[in-house]
């Protein structure tokens, strides 16, 4: 029932007469009014129709009101129909009595006062109609209760099935609140670091399984705070002491009181994928050396040979004798030639000494075209013969990439500076070597600076893979060393400074840097990711001239 819904009354009189004259007074209401001369015809009405009021006559000739009330009182539907009864003679309290023994809610007395009747009547019709409103809505609300405990026993057995699912998962799926602490470790966790259920649950996660993250770990937490999710591959330890590679993602519930976690162990498909670079890297190089070997080696030795014997052969006068000796030291340089570009594909199987400043001589050689083509200006700076165990060929792909970077940033021309000098990283209080790169070019975008070392992130359009600085890195923290980047601009002026620090020295000239000389800790992305302090020299910076930009 609504508010503007029309609700019954019910008047019962044996003269018509006075039916009439209540529904003229009643008619104002708008409500519908029911007309029944008998008792039999008001139980009819009453079994047939929701009523509101039932005004009734007292003095009835076969039952009067107070046996009709008491009929309609005994019927369930009824106990709580206001009656009122209308009386044409005085009564006596015990009349009254009896009367609202029977249920009458009222007594009206004739002569009827209009106003009176209706003001009574008008009360009893609001409250059945509010009554049955409320009822309404309370079936409404039993319904919609219904229906929230069907859809919560179907949830309900949703996750039950997804709980059973994340049990079985061969993932390791963890869940920890804001402070690290674990509250739920899967079978899969079990299996991949080893601790039971039991042992893990109230544990530190990041303190019980010594994770080494790629970046801070407040880059990290501000990730999930931000965006509700992070991953990355993390290094962990598993209970007997494995150190293992997990793809992780991280994921933050809207209250931001739990984390749920999902690592994948990725250890040996990074070292599949490392067997396998260097296989094809190993059968390309091969290849090439088997051509060269056996395109310029074979006739090489020919010739020298020929020489060798021509030099000595007795129908040369002098003249001749000294032109045979100066084309066999051509020809000798020809052989050395092609001896180190063998050796710069050809890589060693253990470690061997690396004289830095040598391989730096033999990285910018290559370059020496393209820094003449484009009027690039070079400036070296080598403070001691730098030396550190290693293998050639990939700290020559470091540098060539740094270096190649640097002239492509420059097509217009500038300067070029390349610094080796002793440094120290005081994250770990290690001496080391700092090989810095600086050039005068365009720079790099604050917003760029960031996603360097990303796979597959360029700067240079499509012109350039993405890969090289993300190898680099890689090579750089094969030696526990770390590479980092800045650009400086001012007043029209760029210098961008990608440095590379590798710890310890093996050049026996090398001598300890006071710390007088080395600048605050000056803090930067680095190849591990981390914001870490790296001592540096203000002479990076500031050994060249840098022109400004127009």
């Amino acid at each position: 029932m609504t508010a503007d819904e029309k609700v019954n009354i019910l008047m019962v009189d044996d003269q018509p007469a006075k039916l009439m004259s209540y529904e003229v007074i009643l008619d104002e209401l708008g409500e519908n009014l029911i007309k029944a001369t008998s008792a039999a015809a008001a139980l009819n009405v009453l079994l047939k129709t929701d009523v509101a009021v039932v005004l009734m006559d007292v003095s009835m000739p076969d039952v009067d009101g107070f046996e009709l009330a008491d009929v309609i009182r005994q019927h369930p539907r009824f106990q709580k129909t206001a009656i009122i009864f209308i009386s044409g003679v005085h009564l006596t309290d015990s009349d009254r009595i009896q009367g609202y023994r029977s249920g009458a809610v009222d007594y009206i007395s004739v002569p009827v006062i209009p106003e009176v009747l209706r003001a009574k009547i008008s009360v009893f019709v609001e409250l059945h109609r509010k009554t049955r409103m409320l009822e309404a809505l309370n079936r409404d609300l039993e319904l919609r209760v219904a229906e929230r405990t069907a859809e919560l026993r179907k949830s309900e057995a949703q996750f039950r099935i997804r709980a059973e699912l994340i049990e079985v998962a061969s993932e390791a799926i963890i869940i920890r609140d804001a402070a690290g602490r674990i509250q739920f470790w899967n079978s899969g966790a079990e299996n991949l670091y080893g601790w039971r259920r039991e042992e893990a649950i109230g544990q530190h996660i990041h303190t019980l399984l010594q994770t080494v993250f790629p970046v801070p770990f407040g880059e990290v937490e501000r990730a999930l705070q931000e965006k509700r999710w992070w991953q990355g591959n993390l290094t962990q330890t598993t209970k007997d002491g494995t150190e293992i590679v997990v793809a992780c993602r991280k994921s933050m519930n809207q209250e931001g009181d739990a984390v749920l976690e999902v690592g994948r162990d990725i250890t040996a498909q990074l070292q599949a994928e490392q067997t396998l670079r260097e296989t094809e890297r190993l059968a390309a190089m091969g290849r090439v050396a088997g051509i060269i070997a056996h395109e310029i080696n074979n006739p090489l030795a020919a010739i020298t040979n020929i020489f060798y014997l021509l030099r000595n052969h007795p129908s040369l006068d002098a003249e001749a004798k000294r032109c045979a000796e100066m084309a066999e030291e051509e020809l000798a340089r020809v052989s050395h030639i092609t001896r180190q570009t063998l050796s710069f594909y050809r890589e060693s199987k253990h470690p061997i000494p690396v004289r830095l400043p040598e391989l730096l001589e033999d990285v910018l050689g290559l370059q020496d075209r393209a820094l003449r083509s484009n009027h690039i200006k070079l400036c070296k700076k080598v403070t001691f013969a730098a030396q550190v165990r290693g293998f050639p060929v990939e700290l020559r792909q470091v540098f060539l990439n740094l270096i190649g970077n640097a002239i492509q940033a420059m097509p217009d021309g500038g300067v070029l500076g390349v610094c080796v000098r002793e440094a120290t990283d005081w994250t770990r209080y290690q001496r080391g070597i700092m090989i810095s790169v600086i050039d005068s070019g365009n720079g790099i975008q604050p917003e760029d600076a960031h996603r360097l070392f990303e796979p597959f992130f360029s700067t240079k359009s499509t012109k350039g893979t993405g890969l090289g600085l993300w190898i680099s890195k890689g090579i750089i923290q094969k030696y526990d060393g770390r590479i980092s980047c800045r650009s400086y601009r001012q007043a029209g002026r760029c210098v961008t400074c990608f440095r590379v620090f590798l710890p310890g020295s093996d050049s026996p000239h090398s001598a300890a840097v006071a710390n007088t000389d080395l600048e605050p800790a000056d803090y930067r992305i680095n190849a591990n990711g981390h914001n870490a302090p790296m001592i540096h020299s203000a002479a990076d910076s500031m050994m060249i001239d840098v022109p400004s930009h127009s």
